[in-house]
């Protein structure tokens, strides 16, 4: 199917229902000379719940448009953000995301063949990954640092260290996956205009960036998988005239 579609009926599959695209004019030109390279990151940090059939969709829609799409199992991410998943459960975390999020793809119609998965350890403990981390940290502030996760990483009183590197690693993994784009829920655009300002600085080229609208739970925030799930009926109870 995407070899029969033009450049632009494939930027609009790629664009299609998203909320907001930072640098649409990279895309266009790379979709008149090549597929499009995009990446989209799961931290490993709880249970996958039904709004993750949104990115899965639209991961659909990239495919349809002959993208080459990669899948990050980010599980050092999860460890980062305060530990919502320690380290000696990182392996087996990741197994079951991959074989929930294949599930779901599959459920979808998605074709796994055609998706790479990688689990974010593989590269992100490397030297070259490492030291990028250290350049990076020398450049970031911390108001930067904390201003690019505070809707992203969990926050406390009294926040760790670990936090502050976590949006810097995320703007380093579009380098180290070698995208031309990076997708994520619009709660993930102020780690995305970081990437955007500083990959330039350690000599990488800008990404352009993909938002899908956020889902909300029950309590009219956002579903995240590292909060532990609302049960339906109490919710309904505690919220009926009492």
């Amino acid at each position: 199917m995407a070899d029969q579609l033009s450049p632009d009926e494939k930027f609009h599959l790629i664009t299609r229902n998203l909320q907001e695209v930072l640098g649409e004019e990279k895309l266009k030109q790379i979709l008149q000379e090549r597929e499009l390279k995009v990446y989209w990151g799961t931290a490993t940090t709880g249970k996958p719940h039904v709004a993750y059939f949104v990115p899965m969709s639209k991961i659909a829609d990239f495919l349809k448009a002959g993208c080459e799409v990669t899948i990050l199992f980010a599980d050092l991410h999860a460890f980062l953000d305060n530990m919502k998943a320690p380290w000696e459960l990182l392996e087996l975390r990741v197994k079951y995301y991959e074989q929930v999020i294949k599930a779901m793809l599959e459920s979808i119609g998605v074709p796994l063949d055609k998706l790479k998965f990688v689990k974010g350890t593989d590269f992100q403990l490397s030297r070259e990954y490492t030291l990028d981390v250290y350049r990076l940290s020398s450049m970031v502030t911390e108001h930067d640092a904390k201003k690019a996760g505070a809707e992203v990483v969990k926050q406390v009183e009294h926040p760790l260290l670990s936090g502050l590197l976590y949006p810097g690693l995320q703007a380093l993994d579009e380098e180290y996956l070698k995208v031309d784009a990076q997708f994520g829920g619009v709660d993930q655009r102020k780690i995305f205009t970081l990437a955007e300002k500083y990959l330039p600085s350690l000599g990488y080229a800008k990404r352009s960036h993909l938002m899908n609208p956020m889902v909300p739970g029950l309590t009219g925030a956002k579903m995240s998988s590292s909060e532990e799930r609302i049960d339906t009926l109490a919710y309904l109870k505690n919220k009926s005239p009492s």
